[in-house]
């Protein structure tokens, strides 16, 4: 079975509060990108279980990817058989993409159909959450508003067709943990959900990403991306999760293309 591992992007995202747990409290929208994605492929199999990458390079034990660690937790919960994943990577790592918690939710999937479980789709999300804190979004790949540390979801419409989308992925990467290191909570006067409900061209200065004033700091190349996106047309311009992946949205799609000798990543919404 081969499962198409797309990624998403975060349209807002607000650092509420910092848990007992050590984890923070959240609240952004995700979004699917279809355009951009990876393919999984399993297979059952009865040798023992095996990774196989193809595409982008992933400098990670295979043991510690999160594909290998999705068949595992199956396989201690449901004692299912050993299974062949081929992985082509295409998402970016380090990106802010979730193009890796794609993977690993995918290959979960993949196992529930390969060998019959019939879990539903509450069991298939606290499986997916126990992988990370968006794996969760894509059980249901739709745009989703995501609280707690993400994995409380709530269905949201948000209609981007007709905008063209720019991805912006430096060589530099940012990572969880020093992103969450430079952020300051904070529960603004209005929920997320509400400042998204003005049109897209007035998100800019309320639909905010937290991470963004400790990471441009640091990188101050990112912050330029971003501005670039801006002075060159984009109706709204973020960092997507964590980083280090600038986006634009684009109500012209003739500007967005402008930007077709820094990028590969354009896409019709």
């Amino acid at each position: 079975m081969i499962l198409k591992a797309n990624c998403k992007i975060n349209i807002g995202l607000d650092v509420l509060r910092r848990r007992e747990d050590g984890y923070h409290d959240l609240s952004t929208v995700m979004m699917p990108v279809v355009g951009l994605h990876d393919d999984v492929e399993v297979t059952p199999c009865e040798e023992p279980s095996a990774l196989h990458i193809k595409g982008i390079e992933v400098d990670c034990d295979p043991e510690q990817n999160i594909c290998m660690k999705a068949l595992r937790l199956m396989q201690q919960r449901y004692g299912i058989g050993e299974a062949q994943i081929t992985l082509t990577k295409r998402v970016p790592f380090g990106a802010g993409l979730g193009g890796g918690s794609a993977d690993g939710t995918m290959v979960i999937l993949a196992l529930n159909e390969i060998f019959a479980l019939n879990l539903e789709e509450p069991t298939l999300i606290a499986l997916a959450s126990e992988l990370g804190s968006d794996t969760a979004f894509f059980v249901r790949n739709t745009p989703q508003l995501c609280e707690g540390r993400g994995e409380i979801m709530t269905p949201i419409e948000l209609n981007l067709s007709g905008y063209t989308l720019v991805l912006i992925k430096p060589d530099e990467g940012v990572s969880t943990r020093e992103a969450y290191a430079g952020v300051k909570p904070a529960v603004p006067e209005r929920t997320l959900a509400e400042r998204l409900k003005a049109p897209v061209e007035e998100w800019m200065g309320s639909v905010k990403n937290d991470f963004e004033k400790s990471v441009f700091a640091s990188h101050p190349r990112l912050r330029e991306i971003k501005e670039q996106l801006l002075t060159g047309g984009a109706v709204y311009a973020a960092m997507s999760g964590s980083g280090s992946t600038i986006y634009g949205l684009f109500a012209e799609r003739e500007k967005a293309m402008a930007f077709a000798h820094s990028t590969p990543y354009i896409y019709d919404l």
